[in-house]
């Protein structure tokens, strides 16, 4: 594990008091980084999509969509090639309430938001000694994070390349997207096996299609999205590599190469 990466938290909070909180700390240390949400369906999905180091959940989300038991419960159901460490928050005091999450959910941290010491700044700190123990435990297993089946981890890889073009703004109506998707899903393959790149002429030959077409599909389908106006601050923080083409688009080669890099490095 490499300790100067930014720390990946997903904070599961509908305070909006706590959640500045949160951020206020992000902003103070800049060696973290937060997905932030107040729906434990959505949080669910951040954690199979994005892999997250961490998890700061509030169990009660009184104000938000579901509740911190639904995120755990479905949290258990999930097959992860490594569970991220899970933080609880509560103004619960019952011992028995606690006991109970511990019991039936595995969680061993717990935070009273009741308490004098409670701050986001002790929870951060906290984390970050836990992911620093808990890699230590892992020495010696080297594939630790490679326990999946064939079958899971392409699952998994394309359902974390459809969140990234969800993000990214190619949708399914766009004539790209299968292309985005499976030229993005191929190069990965490559890049862990240390073969050139040749996917596009790959996806041709499969398709009956000739390169130009494959390739002019994908394009097509990112100059859309980028021209819009009301795109540029958004894909600013989406997009962030270095655009070298001289209409300050990203050609497809470009493309694909950010995002398998981003989804291999979170691997």
């Amino acid at each position: 594990m490499e300790f100067d990466k930014l720390m990946k938290i997903v904070l599961i909070e509908d305070s909006a008091t706590d959640v500045k909180k949160f951020i206020e700390c992000q902003q103070r240390r800049q060696d973290f980084v937060l997905e932030i949400t107040d729906d434990s369906n959505e949080a669910i999905e951040f954690v199979k999509n994005k892999l997250p180091d961490a998890v700061i959940v509030d169990l009660e989300l009184n104000w938000g969509r579901g509740s911190g038991t639904d995120f755990l419960r479905e949290l258990n159901e999930l097959h992860l090639p490594l569970r991220p460490i899970i933080v609880v928050n509560t103004r619960n005091r019952s011992d028995m309430v606690q006991a109970q999450i511990h019991e039936e959910f595995r969680i061993e941290h717990m935070y009273s938001k009741e308490k004098d010491d409670y701050s986001a700044d002790k929870i951060i700190s906290d984390l970050f000694c836990l992911r620093q123990w808990r890699y230590k435990q892992q020495a010696g297993r080297p594939d630790f994070r490679n326990i999946d089946t064939p079958e899971e981890l392409e699952k998994r890889l394309r359902a974390r390349i459809r969140a990234e073009m969800d993000e990214f703004g190619i949708t399914p109506k766009y004539k790209g997207y299968k292309i985005a998707e499976e030229s993005i899903y191929r190069l990965i393959q490559k890049k862990k096996l240390g073969e050139p790149e040749k996917v596009f002429n790959d996806i041709a030959k499969d398709e009956g299609k000739n390169y130009t077409s494959i390739h002019g599909r994908l394009e097509e389908a990112i100059k859309r999205v980028w021209c819009k106006p009301h795109n540029i601050e958004r894909l600013s923080k989406v997009y962030t590599a270095h655009v070298c083409s001289e209409n300050g688009i990203p050609t497809p080669t470009e493309f694909i190469h950010f995002y398998a890099d981003k989804i291999l490095d979170d691997m």
